[in-house]
C-alpha cells in the first residue's frame, strides 16, 4: 500500500512539473513574438540620429589635477631588501609571506627595475616597491605606467 502511494505521489509530482514547463515556454514564445513585432514596426521608422560628443575644456583632466587627487597610503615600513625608500613609492604587490614577496621582488629586479622589499610590522605585510621617488608627480606617473602590468599598483608615503 505504501509503495502504491509513493508511486502515485511521484507520478502526480512529475505531471505537475512537466505541465509547468510548457506554460513557461509558451509565455516566453509570446513575449519573443511581441518583441519581434515591435522591432519590425520600429525598424520601418527613420534611423536614429547620432550626434558626436565634443569634449569641453572643463571635462579634460590635466596632469596636475590627477597628481593632486591621487590617493596615497601612509605606512611605517622598514626596508628589507634593496636600496632605501624615498618619500613616495609605487607598490605593486603586498604579501603576508616573505617568500611570495621575494618572488615578485626578484622578478622586478630581473626586468631591470630598482625594486625594493619593505615590511610593515603593524599589518605584518611585505610590500614590493617597484620604484621610489621624492616627488608625488613622478610617483603618480610611474604608478600609472606600472598599472599596465600591475593593475592594483598604489602609492605609499613613508612615515
Amino acid at each position: 500500500m505504501k509503495k502504491s502511494m509513493i508511486l502515485c505521489a511521484s507520478l502526480c509530482a512529475a505531471f505537475m512539473l512537466s505541465s509547468c514547463g510548457s506554460s513557461k515556454e509558451s509565455a516566453y514564445k509570446r513575449a519573443y513574438e511581441k518583441a519581434k513585432s515591435q522591432e519590425q514596426t520600429s525598424g520601418e521608422s527613420a534611423a536614429p540620429v547620432v550626434t558626436p560628443v565634443e569634449e569641453s575644456p572643463a571635462t579634460q583632466i590635466t596632469v596636475e589635477e590627477s597628481v593632486e587627487n591621487a590617493s596615497v597610503r601612509q605606512e611605517n615600513v622598514t626596508v628589507v631588501s634593496g636600496s632605501g625608500l624615498n618619500d613616495y613609492s609605487v607598490v605593486v604587490g603586498s604579501f603576508s609571506l616573505k617568500t611570495n614577496a621575494e618572488g615578485l621582488y626578484n622578478k622586478l629586479k630581473s626586468e631591470g627595475h630598482d625594486a625594493r622589499l619593505a615590511y610593515n610590522a603593524d599589518r605584518n605585510m611585505y610590500r614590493v616597491v617597484a620604484a621610489s621617488f621624492t616627488s608625488k608627480a613622478d610617483a603618480v606617473t610611474s604608478r600609472n605606467e606600472f598599472r599596465a602590468t600591475y593593475p592594483d599598483a598604489w602609492l605609499l608615503y613613508r612615515k
